[in-house]
């Protein structure tokens, strides 16, 4: 095949738009969703369970070299709350 050539051409190329091509795998994978919140999607099961397998690698890790974890919250109105849900 030649090297110019895409096998999808739904999908960026990686040389031309390297954030564009990530965001096109992970949407063409379904691993996330976009909400009608700017800049906020959900992370759908499958690219949720390679979060947690993520995670769990790095915790362990962080946990060896003494570190301690923490989460931030995030808030969100319940109206667009409920606008997430449709979106699956």
């Amino acid at each position: 095949m030649a090297k110019n050539k895409k096998m999808v051409d739904a999908i960026t190329s990686m040389d031309e738009d390297f954030a564009k091509w990530y965001t096109d795998i992970c949407t063409k994978a379904e691993l996330i969703a976009y909400t009608s919140v700017k800049g906020c999607m959900v992370i759908r099961p499958y690219g949720y369970a390679i979060w947690e397998h993520i995670q769990r690698l790095l915790d362990t890790r962080f946990k060896e070299m003494g570190h301690e974890n923490v989460c931030m919250p995030m808030f969100i109105p319940e109206s667009l709350y409920l606008l997430f849900m449709d979106t699956l």
